[in-house]
């Protein structure tokens, strides 16, 4: 079981300084796929004139701008750093930087469609471009913080995480959350790539991860081996669903999720859908014709 962290203590708006170099505001855009909103982290001293960087600034909403202009009031915006392209993180970047003199910095952005189905909450937002490409291992500084990029693809193809070395700290995104584990929603998710990225996360055993919604993980290295196991868990259920019979991951979300709210299932189905391509690039499955979910796969 995954031990999952889903009290904290939070108001909408509010500054909250949860570590020495660490504040963060949460926008008020609760959602199924968001949990209790976007947390934007200011990493920096709190003190008048300190130089600060800000991660994810979150949705296009007025009172979160507010809020974040009156959060990093008196000190310096350095950096806007962007952990990926999706709406409920990046939309507030251009507005928020236009209005602090900040660059933003980010992966590029991807140049395909993002889901297989239109219908998530976490859309591409199109619109959006960094003035500072990352492509990871960047080292990014202030006058008492450095952070790395790191480039974690898997969730969003252009996922970017930070660590703060100073705390030994990782801001994670979407790619590890304390709440619940990742979709990873082909074509722009892919669940080789977030293992692999999973992996690679696990084996600089950080003290602490941040994800842009919820609480922190405090505990990483049992959290994370319980959520890969759960990954790969999953994945030898969607092999059991093939030998039985299933041929479309629309088939298999009834009886793999039956407990889940249906709410979940479309995210439900891409995330089958993504340990199944996963199949096939393994040579344990087949397909006929192009991915989707009624593509029709079937054991090797």
């Amino acid at each position: 079981m995954i031990p999952f962290v889903r009290d904290f203590d939070f108001a909408y708006g509010r500054q909250d300084q949860v570590s020495p170099l660490v504040q963060r505001v949460i926008a008020e855009n609760p959602g199924p796929f968001t949990f209790t909103g976007t947390g934007t982290y200011i990493v920096g001293g709190p003190q008048t004139g300190a130089t600060v960087a800000v991660i994810d600034p979150g949705p296009l909403d007025d009172s979160h701008l507010s809020a974040l202009l009156a959060a990093v009031e008196g000190r310096t915006v350095s950096h806007v750093l962007v952990t990926h392209t999706h709406r409920d993180h990046v939309p507030l970047a251009r507005p928020f930087a236009e209005r602090t003199g900040a660059k933003i910095l980010a992966a590029r952005p991807p140049a395909r469609e993002t889901h297989a189905s239109g219908a998530l909450d976490e859309d591409e937002d199109t619109g959006f471009a960094p003035d500072v490409v990352l492509t990871g291992g960047e080292l990014i500084e202030g006058d008492d913080w450095t952070m790395e990029a790191i480039f974690t693809p898997g969730h969003a193809s252009n996922h970017m995480a930070f660590a703060l070395k100073e705390e030994n700290a990782l801001f994670s995104g979407d790619h590890v959350m304390g709440w619940a584990t990742s979709v990873v929603a082909p074509p722009d998710g892919n669940m080789r790539d977030y293992m692999a990225s999973l992996d690679a996360v696990i084996a600089r055993d950080f003290a602490t991860l941040w994800p842009t919604h919820g609480a922190p993980v405090t505990a990483p290295a049992p959290f994370l081996a319980a959520y890969r196991a759960h990954r790969l868990e999953r994945e030898a259920q969607v092999v059991e669903r093939l030998m039985a019979g299933d041929r479309t991951a629309a088939q298999m979300v009834p009886a793999l999720y039956a407990a889940v709210d249906q709410r979940l299932w479309p995210a439900a189905s891409l995330s089958v859908l993504a340990h199944l391509i996963k199949l096939v690039e393994d040579g344990a499955a087949t397909i006929a014709g192009e991915p989707g979910l009624n593509a029709d796969f079937r054991p090797a």
